[in-house]
């Protein structure tokens, strides 16, 4: 190792003179040639001596301009603007600096056009050299040989593939040797960017394969939409070309090279979900230098929040959740990426009021972020009772216990499905809502907001893991629905969003997060079979197995105009239904509780629809009310989780006949 570094120390001052002796050199042919075009061609032997005089000024000066300026370090294959602006500057003042030098010292009567003329050639001669070395430098690695390398073309000719292009350059690790630029704007075509010409659009993407035996494609196009990312995933399975993606410029500047990054094309691409503007300071003030606490902090949005919430430097982070191993390892994560901010794990659940005040005690959080509940719609189809009391007494716990232990803030992680519910998950998320808009009527000192939005793509239960395994399987991929449609987001995308909200949002509102577009969940299902290198409905089948107990076709977020208002954040709103005084729903819950306690269905699914006056039961549930016999909490209903997915569990019974349901 340290002969090693010895050589490269050898090795960095033997280019330091070979750089000095080059720009010496340069200075006086830039000398030499300017006393010649100054007199065309010819050299008067009267002005040997103001060129004798001259050139050791010009050398001794400029020398110590360019040092000071650096100008004599760095290589010079990665020359770039900034350098040659850098140059330019550096011959300005050492042509200044010797100009003065030679009327003091020199014979009188020297030309002065020579000054400017002596300028000109220094910097073209500084400037060129350094240009040709680069461009000689990456015309050598254009013509990468030898085994090992992809033939590789760039799908988009702006900033990002430029940028890629340089970087697999510059670094003969990348194994990828680059043939050209897709790019779908005409003017482009033909264009030569960095010695690599642009062959056209993705339509030719199969002509060019063939013909330049391309075995990859780089997407480089940060802002391309769903449809367009779809479009060219499509179009290079057609070719039997594998195609990976880059990310956007400024997950690059957070993280590592753009090259580096290179990766498969992912189902979170093809849905075209623009960056997240998130207004910092306002997080960061407050969030910052202050204890938060997580329900369901090891779940999939609350593990991400508590990521989230790191990057803020709070003076420490709650984790508050009642499942034991996977808590274990989201303490072990935390610590381990995040060391310089506290994390307190404690095990507990929120429908348990004592250990709630407990742990509110013990740390005196100024933030609640409540993200647990029970959320999977046809497993609470079958567990009304559990919905109750987990969404909805549990909010309530928390909420007042927050109140009552000198919590600021407390936010409340609601769901699409809690507009114009048509399943108790639904219904329960839209009490707990009105429940928080009840409290705020006489608690002044917390701050009640709920922030709702649909689904999350990667969350526990959602459709790509279920997805990602009937297809590792062979298939079939099962959706409920050719027409079935949903909200997706990313998780990260969706909490950054949360911890917005929570700072633009005042007491006693809910927020509703724009979610783009809603998705064809068998559009999801054919991309990702695409994603697989697989071809839908002939190497895997998808088949409908029909709707489940409690959804409907179409989700909402209430996004409209008559519903919702604007915030100064664009992606989001604020909307603006009514909800109940304290004292009407502190009844309804008293009511809840009865039904709970006496285990009826019936009376429940009526009492939910006097509270959510536009909840409309799903027909399992009230098949189930009109005919308990063939019902109970155990009995076999489809508990597959994930919107739009049906799976291989027990079908209820209705006189001898199954349910058209799966």
């Amino acid at each position: 190792m340290r002969r090693a570094q010895e050589f490269m120390e050898k090795l960095a001052g033997i280019h330091r003179v070979a750089v000095l002796l080059a720009q010496i050199g340069i200075i006086a042919l830039a000398g030499v040639l300017a006393f010649v075009l100054r007199f065309d061609l010819t050299m008067p032997p009267a002005y040997l001596g103001h060129l004798a005089y001259a050139i050791p000024i010009w050398i001794v000066v400029k020398s110590a301009v360019f040092r000071v300026a650096n100008l004599d370090r760095g290589w010079w294959r990665y020359v770039s603007v900034a350098d040659l602006l850098r140059i330019a500057a550096g011959n300005l003042a050492g042509s200044g600096l010797s100009c003065l030098a030679i009327l003091m010292l020199a014979p009188a009567g020297f030309p002065r056009s020579i000054y400017l003329i002596d300028l000109m050639i220094c910097f073209l001669g500084t400037a060129g050299v350094r240009m040709i070395v680069r461009l000689t430098a990456e015309a050598s690695e254009n013509e990468r040989g030898g085994d090992g390398y992809k033939e590789t073309l760039i799908y988009g000719a702006g900033g990002g593939g430029v940028t890629l292009l340089r970087e697999i350059q510059k670094n003969p690790k990348l194994l990828y040797r680059v043939r050209g630029f897709l790019d779908d704007r005409p003017d482009k075509t033909g264009v030569h960017i960095l010695g690599v010409q642009v062959l056209g659009g993705g339509d030719r993407i199969a002509t060019l394969a063939v013909k330049h035996k391309i075995e990859m494609i780089l997407i480089a196009m940060p802002s391309a939409t769903g449809a367009e990312m779809t479009r060219i995933l499509t179009d290079c399975h057609a070719a039997g070309v594998e195609c990976k993606t880059v990310p956007g410029l400024g997950e690059v500047i957070e993280e590592r090279g753009l090259a580096g990054q290179i990766r498969e094309v992912a189902v979170e691409d093809l849905l075209g979900r623009n960056p997240v503007r998130l207004e910092e300071h306002q997080i960061r003030g407050a969030l910052e230098g202050k204890v938060v606490m997580v329900t369901g902090a090891a779940g999939s949005i609350g593990s991400e929040l508590c990521r989230q919430i790191a990057r803020f430097h709070p003076a420490g982070i709650v984790g508050f959740e009642i499942a034991e191993s996977p808590l274990f390892e989201i303490d072990r994560e935390m610590r381990r990426t995040f060391p310089e901010t506290p994390f307190f794990p404690e095990i507990g659940s929120i429908q348990n009021r004592t250990r709630l005040d407990e742990v509110l005690r013990q740390y005196s959080p100024t933030v609640v972020y409540h993200a647990a509940a029970y959320k999977h719609v046809p497993l609470m189809e079958t567990h009304v009772f559990e919905a109750i009391e987990n969404n909805v007494f549990g909010t309530y716990n928390v909420a007042v216990a927050a109140a009552a232990n000198g919590v600021e803030e407390f936010v409340m992680i609601s769901s699409d499905k809690a507009v114009r519910p048509t399943n108790v998950m639904g219904a329960t998320k839209r009490v707990a809502e009105l429940l928080l808009l009840a409290l705020q009527e006489n608690h002044f000192r917390i701050k009640y907001v709920a922030v709702r939005f649909g689904n999350v793509l990667g969350s526990n239960g959602s459709v790509i893991p279920i997805f990602k395994k009937q297809i590792a399987a062979g298939g079939p991929v099962t959706v409920t629905h050719p027409e079935m449609r949903r909200f997706f987001m990313t998780i990260p995308e969706a909490c950054q969003l949360v911890l917005q909200a929570a700072a633009i949002g005042a007491g006693g509102q809910i927020c509703v997060l724009d979610m783009g577009a809603p998705v064809k969940i068998v559009d999801l299902a054919r991309n990702l079979i695409l994603l697989s290198g697989l071809k839908p409905d002939e190497d895997i089948k998808i088949a409908f197995n029909g709707m489940r107990p409690g959804e409907k076709l179409y989700e909402e977020v209430s996004t409209l105009d008559e519903d919702t208002v604007r915030t100064a954040h664009e992606k989001i709103r604020i909307f603006v239904g009514s909800g109940l005084p304290e004292g009407e729903m502190m009844a309804w819950l008293a009511c809840l509780r009865e039904i709970c306690e006496s285990r009826d269905v019936g009376r429940l699914v009526v009492t939910l629809k006097e509270i959510v006056v536009d909840y409309s039961p799903g027909t399992y549930l009230l098949k189930r009310v009109i005919e308990p016999r063939h019902y109970s909490e155990s009995a076999g209903a489809p508990l597959v989780r994930g919107a739009g997915v049906s799976g291989p569990f027990p079908e209820p019974v209705f006189g001898g006949k199954p349910a058209a349901i799966s």
